[in-house]
């Protein structure tokens, strides 16, 4: 299994193009820049899939050596995406992907029916490609390409803003409008869980990182109060569906034996870009705990060969 980050930060990346906080300026500055979170894996490293479609999708592309086309033709190693979510820092990059001759998209019900409706990007991308769209189901694997099975898992009911008022069957205990995948081989080999929007540490998610080798998870928070913090604003990270990073370590360590990587990083995080001075004084003690808990930051292009 093959598995290129082409993406580690939370919406807006970093540096945010309207934002003059600390960060974003020591981001400038420094040159430590982030694009949106986004992943692309594969089994037998010809048959790819994205996981997540993010905004800035056709420069991460452009820099995965694996997802170009061979010379002379338009046929890509790219055969499908699969949705964690609905969210448009998810999404907004199924539109980059008209061009294809065909594509397949995987998403939960509700977000599929979001994808439809709220924010119609099914109908959107109809006249320019051919678009199969399948629902899956937390607990039932998906057999792709290449060799590969992807097992979704139940994270959170969040929804997109724009969906919040998406009328249906979606009632307030739905937990599948946020995903996470399992990603095995088929001949049960390398496995590998992709986790960027995590709102709770729950039995779902012991079971899903049980004997896997590698576990992205999510990094967006340092801290539950860190936007309100470093903002002036009252959002915890609880209520925002993401479970800090202080508060998932002592999950890391019940569960000991995968490499945890930390991606879906917001500009707040000063894990985002822990060489900044700006950062310094708010890492003190937690990049000590990342290592005793065998863990680390994930960074834009890195290749897994699992």
């Amino acid at each position: 299994m093959k598995i290129r980050l082409l993406g580690t930060a939370a919406g807006g990346g970093l540096p945010q193009w309207n934002c003059g906080c600390a960060d974003c300026t020591a981001a400038r500055r420094t040159g430590a820049a982030r694009s949106q979170d986004c992943l692309a894996v594969s089994g037998d490293g010809r048959a790819w899939y994205l996981v997540n479609a993010s905004p800035d999708l056709r420069s991460q592309l452009l820099t995965a050596p694996e997802l170009a086309p061979a010379p002379g033709t338009r046929d890509t190693p790219l055969h499908g995406v699969l949705l964690t979510s609905g969210e448009l820092d998810h999404t907004l990059g199924l539109l980059t992907l008209r061009e294809a001759a065909g594509l397949t998209v995987h998403a939960t019900a509700p977000v599929r029916r979001a994808l439809h409706s709220a924010f119609p990007v099914g109908p959107l991308l109809a006249p320019y490609t051919k678009a199969q769209w399948h629902t899956v189901t937390p607990g039932e694997p998906v057999e792709l390409a290449g060799g590969l099975r992807a097992e979704p898992f139940a994270l959170g009911g969040k929804r997109p803003r724009y969906a919040a008022d998406l009328p249906g069957e979606d009632g307030p205990d739905r937990t599948d409008w946020v995903t996470g995948y399992r990603f095995t081989e088929e001949d049960g080999g390398a496995c590998a869980v992709y986790a960027p929007g995590l709102a709770d540490w729950t039995p779902a998610v012991d079971r899903a990182v049980a004997g896997a080798d590698v576990v992205l998870l999510d990094g967006t928070f340092s801290t539950a109060d860190e936007l309100a913090e470093r903002t002036g604003g009252a959002r915890r990270s609880p209520g925002m569906g993401h479970l800090a990073v202080r508060d998932s370590l002592p999950h890391l360590a019940r569960n000991p034996g995968p490499r945890y990587l930390y991606t879906h990083l917001n500009n707040t995080n000063p894990l985002a870009h822990p060489a900044s001075p700006e950062a310094a004084g708010l890492l003190t003690g937690l990049l000590a705990d990342l290592a005793a808990a065998g863990a680390a930051v994930a960074e834009d292009g890195l290749l897994l060969e699992l």
